[in-house]
């Protein structure tokens, strides 16, 4: 059978192909497609139990049994409409931190908490110049959704909204906004610090540093 398999950051990079098409035996699962990319990029098997796999948009274990057409997207480690506002974003324009509020501040609204992470110029002893942003769209703005579900069990009351950019960005723009608002500030100020934690560790959207020496896929959560 055959399936679809996409590819992200320096998966993408290194295969030279955003989608590729991967045929296994009718019976086959997530390990026996892991194994068969694993022969044809190098990568694959450097990147160990670190790269996940999703099929149909959801996070797969080894043992999920695939089928004629399936999506399968390789996930390496990440870096981290119209009518009423989406909740959760990506965009290549700047983002607008009072925007976001907006989507959640409400009469009920006690205490509003805003996170802005921003590109800056120094990362892991080289001298930026400026950061490159690829995410699954699909399933990022899902998982952000999955977060704030979260956010909401643990804190009741709690709502969030999360923006993240994605392709080319400067100096000091920013790359992610999350506002987080509850009844009291001590919820706001939880929730907010649980949604950039979580996102940086689930969400896939991969970041490119370019510095002055070279340029690299960061999958460190920094």
């Amino acid at each position: 059978m055959k399936v679809n398999v996409r590819l992200f950051g320096s998966l993408r990079e290194a295969a030279g192909c955003p989608v590729l098409e991967m045929e296994i035996a009718d019976d086959g699962s997530v390990a026996d497609l892991r194994v068969a990319l694993g022969r044809r990029f190098a990568l694959v098997q450097e990147l160990g139990a670190r790269l996940r796999l999703a099929v149909n948009l959801e996070l797969a274990n080894e043992d999920r049994a695939l089928s004629e057409g399936d999506e399968v997207a390789l996930l390496p480690p990440v870096a981290g409409g119209s009518g009423t506002p989406k909740l959760f974003t990506l965009s290549d324009r700047p983002l607008d931190e009072a925007e976001i509020v907006e989507r959640v501040a409400g009469r009920d609204t006690g205490g509003v908490v805003t996170f802005v992470g921003t590109v800056r110029d120094q990362a892991r002893g080289h001298a930026i110049e400026f950061l490159e942003y690829e995410a699954y769209p699909e399933m990022a703005e899902r998982e952000m959704a999955k977060i704030a579900d979260e956010a909401a069990l643990r804190w009741p009351g709690t709502r969030v909204a999360i923006a993240h950019r994605v392709g080319h960005l400067e100096i000091g723009d920013a790359a992610v906004v999350i506002a987080a608002c509850a009844p009291h500030r001590a919820e706001a100020f939880e929730a907010c610090r649980f949604a950039i934690d979580t996102l940086k560790v689930t969400v896939p959207i991969w970041k490119k540093e370019v510095a002055v020496d070279g340029e690299y896929w960061v999958d460190d959560h920094a």
